[in-house]
């Protein structure tokens, strides 16, 4: 079994729309089929008794070792407790290779489940050991390593559950919500709207309680200290019993209170240094401790913190009491879980100590012994819900605290006897003011109920009816992609709103460029979405980025699809034919916002693989061709459905009775109406722009000012008046381009007409040909030339297939072959006569477009 090829799919793709793994499998032999193999599917069982069916009931189909690896990966992620579902494996038009394709939440667990379920299989085959023990221990120790806390994933929860999109943006707690203008940010529980200024206050515990006296809040006495000394003197002029803790900590590290006795100081000191260097003793304060959690200016949930402690049967020592409760599935170490498992540490020993007993201690039975006096759940705590007993006079002083530090998300900590009644009454106070306040006692307490605190965290972020979107429109197609999303860019940016655009030219913000080269994919999709200056989005998809990575978002509001046809890399990656492809592009088409969010598919009705999409759209369908006589055309009206059509000198939109005209004459790029495909994707625009809302005026004025010169669509049928004759610049490179190409310039006068074309080495021997077979029929001349790069193909092996393509040319009488692009555009310009046309089919589209351009101007 071989794996030649790993791909991860990080948003929805051709298989589903969850993040998966893409590998290509190779079998051979009896690898083909389990059955083949004696004792396989019996050893691969005993080394791992979960592993699922290998396929449904009542398929007799041979499964190969392909399948196995798919339903072991899978059944790997399960076991270590990742939530997926979907898997697939599907054979290639190669005989013995295979696509397998695996959910994963997290992409390092799924890398490593893939790993794992080769060397499970390599295992079985081979009939040695395979210890699924430590494999399963090892992935969800790798889940918990890397998924997100319970703190930013109870946040995130509520966002995915309000339709809010979320990118994590880095391996720790930094997520970003929303795209464009309207995204937001935390890190764990705190929000890009907080100042530094308020969380270093709510670190520095001294300053933290200077401003709540100075607010009449009633808090402990204390101050910093330098040494054991000077602390155990702090102690002593405070009043025992005391605290002692870092003055800028957090989660309970290196707190410990009631400290009674100079060692138990020393200790509890110590304790402190490991985590910071600036220690404070503070007097302690009896009573429970509450911790109230507050978002904006309301409180939100609040809960008791008992220490950790155990209760003695008579039988078992303290250090096994302790490993008992351990063993709760609730308890883990870090944050994963819901409780923190209880350990026995200095500070635990020396309040063991106070209370007369060791670790290896058996307590009386029925005796309480506490292990520490804290009773922050990262130390072992529990935590018991109280939000509905909390007195308005309790939460008022909460929510004051928060305001005073300046904190939008603030975890106050009280202790008082009782949350019952006003702080005053009972001489309770607060102890603590905390940034980024750990959520899981609120979300998943260890008694009582839990808190809709991540619902609280996303309504302060977003108000009601906001999800964090902007517009955005994703085009695909053959050909046309590039000059429809300019366009519909265009359009948007007329409405007044700041645009964000990738293409095969660059990256765009406001129309600035800010990346160049092929940005098509979802890597430079994703960097628009983070930008902070855009109000709607508009990417061309292509093909490539699909099949690498998925898409860049998790719906859009727009897909424009523009056609299908003979396009571009054919034959690669096991996609064979225009059907193949279309089952590639209908991607956006499916994931389409549902029509409850205003999601619109604007699809090409001339087109019949474009057609048949219309049943995997969630949202409504806007229908485009030339021929408003099209059945589909008529039908989709007839039922109240959008339609964008052309009726002698304009093209129309339509929806019911109401319809709105624009003249070809005032779409410039159209040329009145004489480029075909021009007015296709001004059809295309419309539609868009329709779906977004944008008004007629805008959508109007839009077209007219859109220019199809080379700053407004380069490379996209770019028109020179050069000494008299037509000089025409365009980046076709496949079949059906260049027959568009060919019909646009057959619509145009010219005594003689020439084209200078080289083609693409990766494409197939038979689309390299059918260019020239097509220009064979219009052109007078052929100058051929050779592309910079070869992609593959040896030196003049491009330029003989294109002479093939010229044999029996029903028009061509002369065909050149030039070395180089720059030297065939001299060549050819040299020769153009008052009145002829030339074609230039550019591969260095600013080089060669900035070349012509300079020609032009020195004439």
């Amino acid at each position: 079994m071989d794996v030649s090829r790993v791909r991860f799919l990080r948003g929805p793709n051709l298989w589903s729309r969850h993040a998966s793994i893409e590998a290509v499998i190779g079998c051979s032999g009896n690898e083909l089929s389990i059955d083949l193999i004696p004792g396989f599917e019996s050893r691969i069982r005993a080394r791992f008794p979960e592993l699922g069916q290998l396929q449904p009931k009542g398929h007799l189909d041979p499964m190969s070792l392909a399948h196995v690896l798919e339903a072991a990966t899978l059944g790997l992620q399960i076991q270590a407790g990742c939530p997926v579902t979907f898997s697939r494996t599907q054979a290639t038009v190669d005989s013995g290779t295979f696509q397998v394709v695996i959910e994963y939440t997290e992409e390092s667990v799924g890398r490593m489940a893939f790993e794992m379920a080769q060397t499970l299989v390599k295992s079985a085959l081979e009939d040695t050991s395979f210890d699924l023990t430590t494999v399963v221990g090892k992935l969800r120790e790798q889940d918990e390593d890397v998924r997100l806390g319970p703190s930013t994933g109870a946040i995130v929860q509520a966002a995915v559950s309000r339709g809010i999109p979320y990118r994590r943006l880095t391996e720790g707690s930094l997520v970003q919500f929303g795209w464009g203008s309207k995204q937001r940010r935390i890190q764990a529980a705190e929000v890009d709207s907080t100042s530094a200024i308020a969380e270093s206050i709510a670190q520095d515990k001294q300053l933290t309680k200077r401003l709540l006296k100075a607010a009449g809040a009633s808090v402990p006495t204390g101050r910093p200290v330098k040494d054991v000394d000077d602390a155990w003197a702090a102690a002593l002029e405070i009043g025992l019993p005391v605290v002692v803790k870092p003055q800028d900590g957090n989660q309970g590290k290196g707190v410990t209170v009631n400290i009674v006795t100079r060692d138990h100081l020393e200790i509890a000191f110590n304790a402190a240094k490991e985590f910071r260097d600036n220690i404070m003793v503070e007097s302690y304060m009896p009573g429970h401790d509450f911790r109230m959690l507050v978002v904006g200016d309301k409180l939100i949930a609040a809960a008791r913190r008992d220490s950790p402690f155990v209760v003695g049967d008579g039988e078992h020592t303290i250090i096994e009491l302790v490993n008992q409760i351990n063993t709760d599935p609730r308890r883990g170490d870090g944050h994963a879980t819901p409780l923190t498992r209880i350990r026995i540490d200095e500070i635990a020993i020396a309040r063991l100590a106070i209370q007369g007993f060791t670790p290896s201690s058996i307590p009386p039975k029925g005796q309480r012994v506490v292990l520490r006096n804290n009773a922050n759940l990262s130390t072992g705590g529990t935590a018991t819900d109280v939000t509905d007993d909390v007195h308005p006079d309790v939460a008022a002083s909460a929510i004051a605290a928060a305001q005073m530090i300046g904190l939008d998300i603030c975890g106050v900590d009280i202790v008082c006897d009782t949350v019952l009644k006003p702080l005053e009454e009972q001489g309770g106070g607060i102890v603590e003011v905390n940034a980024a306040p750990g959520l899981r006692m609120h979300t998943a307490p260890s008694y009582g109920k839990g808190r809709a605190v991540g619902e609280a965290v996303i309504a302060q972020l977003y108000p009601d009816g906001c999800d964090g979107r902007i517009p955005v429109v994703a085009v695909t197609g053959t050909n046309g992609k590039t000059t429809t999303v300019r366009l519909i860019s265009h359009l948007i940016a007329a409405s007044g709103l700041r645009v964000g655009m990738t293409n095969t030219d660059g990256v765009y913000i406001q129309g600035k460029r800010i990346d160049t080269g092929d940005c098509s994919g979802p890597k430079s999709a994703r960097n628009v979405l983070m930008h902070p200056d855009v109000d709607a989005a508009v990417f061309e998809t292509a093909r490539g980025g699909m099949l690498r990575e998925g898409l860049a978002f998790d719906r859009c509001q727009v897909a424009v699809v523009t056609n299908i046809g003979l396009g571009d890399h054919l034959g690669l990656n096991y996609i064979t034919s225009v059907a193949d492809l279309a089952v590639l592009k209908r991607v956006i088409v499916q994931n389409v916002a549902p029509k409850t969010a205003g999601g619109m598919a604007v699809l090409n009705a001339a087109d019949p693989l474009v057609l048949r999409m219309v049943g995997e759209c969630r949202g409504d369908i806007t229908l485009f061709a030339a021929d408003q006589q099209l059945p589909a055309i008529t039908a989709h009206r007839a039922r109240g459905n959008r339609v964008v059509y052309m009726s002698g000198d304009a093209i129309i939109a339509a929806q019911g009775k109401e319809t709105y005209s624009i003249l070809l004459t005032d779409i410039p790029i159209t040329r009145g109406g004489t480029i075909s495909f021009q007015v296709e994707n001004a059809m295309a625009s419309i539609g868009a722009a329709w779906a977004l809302n944008l008004s007629w005026d805008v959508i109007r004025t839009g077209l007219r000012s859109f220019n199809n010169d080379p700053d407004s669509a380069p490379g996209r049928f770019n028109v020179f008046d050069y000494r008299g004759a037509t000089l025409i610049a365009d980046y076709g490179h496949n079949p059906d381009a260049i027959a568009a190409l060919t019909k646009a310039v057959q619509a145009m006068p010219a005594k003689r007409r020439m084209v200078v074309i080289s083609a693409a080495g990766d494409r197939r021997d038979e689309d390299i040909r059918q260019q020239t077979e097509i220009l064979g029929t219009a052109f007078d001349d052929v100058l051929l030339y050779q592309d910079a790069c070869q992609r593959g193909r040896a030196d003049g092996e491009v330029l003989g297939l294109l002479r093939q393509g010229l044999v029996g040319a029903t028009r061509t009488s002369h065909v050149e072959e030039i070395h180089g692009e720059f030297v065939a555009i001299d060549t050819a310009l040299a020769r153009l006569q008052a009145g002829d046309l030339c074609l230039i089919l550019v591969d260095q589209v600013e080089e060669a477009l900035a070349y012509i351009a300079g020609k032009v101007a020195a004439t």
